[in-house]
Formats: structure tokens, C-alpha cells, sequence
């Protein structure tokens, strides 16, 4: 059916600038000057990581921790890609301490597929079509994310309001981007001095801890998790589901063990493990959300051994303090864009189940083409 093939090594010292990706066990990591492999093509991981599946359309670099298809022997591409989603990897692994995919027992496994390449390809088209809008969908996030984070940084970091009554480019009832008329009279006209810099005038310096806390997640070890609709949170992100919810949403989870000063926010209902934080507000979540994401949390690590955030480190944190009624309507506005990105988050979590329920019919042939609403 294919031909699978290791991929080749590239330290990280003989990388050259340039568009190729350069494809891990665990995705795209990087980019390269030159291809190793004409795309479309198929990578998946073959030590560390097992079970991701990557489709690639342009030309690439697989590394060394994966596994290629270098022969598609006639089948579709993007339908060999759907295919070995299907496939149980750990099943082939060599059982070591860390996880290795043993391409020769792979190449053995008898299989059930579609011989009819059309049927293939109409089959890779309906799962593409919901992937393929699965991708807007994060693409939409990622801009309505971005605005939400520079609208922060222009009104409480940047003071660009400030600036630019200062400079004239900003008259009263005139509305500019990021700069709405009925807003005017909350941004004073000058910057004064203060320990932090120049801050605008009448604001004052205050530190984290006056807007927020962290409280501790809880230890919820994976052996004990039980089926559930509940998101668990460490420090690296979603790391499953669970029968009951720790806090209430929406809130906000931050790194705190391993991934340092990673943040999520998360709508729903969750349990944020011991390897993280979540936010206690003192002020409204999306202004404690965006000022988090302003810090240089990332770099604050303390501990040798294992990364790890120290709270108190980020309670001393000083910041330029604005009016509480410019605090308020920060969070009237990016509430707006949290509520559209909640919907089409809904919305991929739908195309996601539906693409996972129909994929293994499709491959085995229970459900075929010819009887879909298409």
C-alpha cells in the first residue's frame, strides 16, 4: 500500500534560512533553505511522539524522528494521510522507555482499504473539507486573539491614545482605529515621569497583585481520570477530558511547572492540574487575561532542576495603573471578541467529533461516498 522511509538528520547548526518546513515527530519545528522530499507528502512520528499524522502539500524536510512515506504505490496522498490516523501506532512501537515506531512490523500489518483511487480521493475531499474549515476556524481565533492582546499593548503599555492626542492625530468626537470617540476624555492629553518610565498623566503604578492571584491546580494523575466532558489543563495545554470539573469557567490557566508562564484561557468548566496556576480576578478576567500576556512570564523561571514559576516573583511585577472605568470598558470590548471566539471554537470542537466519528467508517468501507449527502 506505501512505502514508509526514515527521515533524515539536520542539526540545528547547518540549518540555513529559508521556507522549507522542516517536519518533527511533533510538526512543523522549523524551516530550511533545501527539501529532502517532493510534496505532497505524508509524515508521521516515528520516536518520541506516535500517533500524529502530518500532510504536507509543499515540498519538505522530514527529520530524523519520523517516518515519510516515500512510495504512495497509487493511492492518494491526503487519503494515505487519513488513513494512518486510523492506524493504532503503539501497537508497532518497541514497548521501550520511550516510544519508538518499528516501520518493518508496520509494513506487515494487513490493512482494508479502497482500491478505486477516485473513491479515495473523495473520501480524503469530505475529510479535507471539514479539516480545511477546521483551519479557518483557528486562523479566525488567531486574528480575533491578536486584536484583543494589540489593543492591550496600544491603550496600557504603548499609551498610543496618549501620543496621539498629543500629537494632534487624535481630535475630540474623531474616532480612529483602536481609538473610539466616546473614549477621549479617559486618556489624559500627557506623559509624565515615574519609577516605571513615562506613564500617562493621573495613572497610577500598582503591582500584579492588585489586579489578580494564582491559585494552585490540583494533582489528577492520568490512572485516575474517569470519562468525561471536563478540559484538563497542565502547564503544556489541554491534556484530557475528566468527569469533574475543578473550577468554574471562564478562566485562565498559567504555566507554572514545566511550560513556563504558558497561558489558556478556557470558557468551560475545568481541572487545572498541580503543574499550573489559575487566575482569581480582582478586576475583569479578559483585562487579568491580556495583562498576564503583556509580562515577561516566560523568563521568570526559578527553579533549576525543573522550570517553575514563582507567584510571589509575579505579584512584585510593577505596572502603569489606568482608571478603573478604562479597565471596564477594555473588557466590554475584547468581550465581544472572546464570545466570537468561544462560538468557533464550538464550532471546530463539532467538525472535529464529526470528522473523527465518520473517518474510521469511510477507511473500513461501512460508510462509502456513494451514500453521503455531498
Amino acid at each position: 500500500m506505501i512505502e514508509l522511509k526514515r527521515g533524515y538528520d539536520l542539526p540545528q547548526k547547518e540549518r540555513l534560512p529559508g521556507t522549507v518546513p522542516l517536519i518533527s515527530s511533533s510538526g512543523v519545528t522549523d524551516t530550511h533553505a533545501t527539501a529532502m522530499v517532493k510534496g505532497p507528502g505524508v509524515v508521521t512520528g516515528r520516536y518520541g511522539t506516535l500517533g500524529q499524522v502530518f500532510y504536507i502539500e509543499q515540498d519538505f524536510w522530514p527529520l530524523n524522528t519520523t517516518l515519510y512515506v516515500r512510495n504512495f504505490k497509487g493511492n492518494d496522498p491526503r487519503f494515505i494521510s487519513y488513513f494512518l490516523r486510523n492506524i493504532d501506532f503503539l501497537a508497532y512501537s518497541d514497548k521501550a522507555a520511550v516510544p519508538g515506531l518499528n516501520r518493518n512490523h508496520l509494513h506487515k500489518a494487513r490493512v482494508r482499504i479502497p482500491a478505486d483511487v477516485v473513491e479515495q480521493r473523495a473520501i480524503a475531499h469530505i475529510l479535507g473539507t471539514l479539516d480545511d474549515k477546521i483551519e479557518l476556524n483557528r486562523k479566525q481565533n488567531e486574528t480575533l486573539e491578536a486584536m484583543a492582546r494589540a489593543l492591550f499593548k496600544a491603550w496600557f503599555v504603548d499609551f498610543e491614545p496618549v501620543r496621539a492626542k498629543m500629537e494632534g492625530r487624535w481630535q475630540r468626537g474623531q474616532s480612529l482605529p483602536g481609538l473610539p470617540a466616546h473614549l477621549y476624555d479617559l486618556f489624559p492629553d500627557r506623559l509624565v515621569e515615574s519609577e516605571l518610565g513615562e506613564i500617562p498623566e493621573g495613572w497610577e503604578t500598582k503591582r500584579v497583585s492588585d489586579y489578580l492571584s494564582l491559585a494552585y491546580g490540583k494533582s489528577l494523575p492520568a490512572r485516575k481520570r474517569q470519562k468525561g466532558i471536563y478540559p484538563v489543563y497542565g502547564s503544556g495545554g489541554l491534556v484530557g477530558f475528566h468527569n469533574e470539573a475543578m473550577i468554574n469557567g471562564p478562566t485562565v490557566i498559567v504555566g507554572r511547572k514545566g511550560t513556563v508562564g504558558s497561558l489558556y484561557w478556557e470558557d468551560r468548566p475545568c481541572f487545572p492540574i498541580d503543574t499550573v496556576f489559575y487566575v482569581q480576578p480582582k478586576v475583569p478576567l479578559s483585562f487579568c487575561y491580556y495583562l498576564l500576556k503583556s509580562l515577561p512570564l516566560k523568563d521568570m523561571n526559578t527553579d533549576a532542576a525543573v522550570l517553575g514559576l514563582n507567584r510571589e516573583n509575579v505579584y512584585r511585577l510593577e505596572v502603569a495603573a489606568p482608571p478603573r472605568e478604562l479597565v471596564s470598558h477594555f473588557a466590554e470590548t475584547t468581550s465581544r471578541f472572546r464570545e466570537s471566539i468561544a462560538v468557533i471554537s464550538k464550532s471546530s470542537e463539532a467538525l472535529s467529533q464529526l470528522r473523527d466519528t465518520i473517518l474510521p467508517k469511510l477507511i473500513s468501507g461501512e460508510l462509502r461516498v456513494s451514500k453521503l449527502d455531498i
